[in-house]
């Protein structure tokens, strides 16, 4: 099968996220210039730079409360900070839970039942029982093709590790089983791993 997306794929459902798998969720904790807490996960998220650490993380659709975008672009346009928290199989339902469209005013961490801690580098919370999370000051937000397309930069400026997750000074994905996204309403879970070396190494 071929299809150009701007003719349409003629199939029940769009196949595009379901190539582009597995995909880390990164679950955006930020707060508005109100104190308003917010949280949510975005599939549409990675790491991409080492020096200095960076991520970003993509939001693709808008709230009739926010204008032209979500909750969590809106914040972090008015404080210029946010936190990614990894999610575990454990807090698979808190995270689904997390991804409703509620109005502004609805705390997530709150209606999902998760403990907050606060960050330590920056004015925001984050999920206390999250494997890892890392403290973000925005570098830019970049409006894509598209009608509500907005990519979000962050510096990375605190990493928060849950010491159970530490094995012989290693980060070990497996004591937490991370959950990723698939395509349509699927996710999976990474249970095995292995290692490889370039050529040279």
């Amino acid at each position: 099968m071929f299809y150009r997306p701007e003719d349409g794929h003629g199939l029940p459902h769009n196949p595009f996220n379901a190539i582009v798998t597995p995909r880390p969720i990164g679950w955006i904790s930020s707060r508005g210039a109100d104190g308003q807490d917010n949280l949510a996960p975005y599939s549409f998220f990675n790491a991409v730079a080492y020096v200095p650490p960076q991520v970003m993380f993509a939001s693709t659709a808008a709230k009739a409360d926010r204008g032209d975008t979500k909750d969590s672009v809106a914040n972090i346009r008015e404080t210029g900070v946010f936190c990614v928290n990894i999610v575990s199989e454990a807090l698979r339902d808190a995270m689904n839970r997390t991804s409703g469209a509620w109005e502004r005013d609805v705390d997530e961490f709150v209606d999902a039942g998760l403990e907050k801690a606060e960050c330590s580098t920056i004015s925001c919370a984050r999920v206390a029982a999250s494997p890892a999370s890392l403290e973000c000051k925005l570098t830019e937000i970049v409006q894509l093709p598209g009608e509500a397309n907005f990519v979000v930069f962050g510096e990375v400026t605190g990493i928060h590790m849950r010491d159970d997750c530490m094995v012989d000074g290693r980060f070990d994905i497996t004591r937490y089983t991370p959950l990723t996204r698939l395509g349509y309403q699927d996710y999976s879970v990474i249970r095995e791993i292995f290692s490889l070396r370039r050529p040279g190494e």
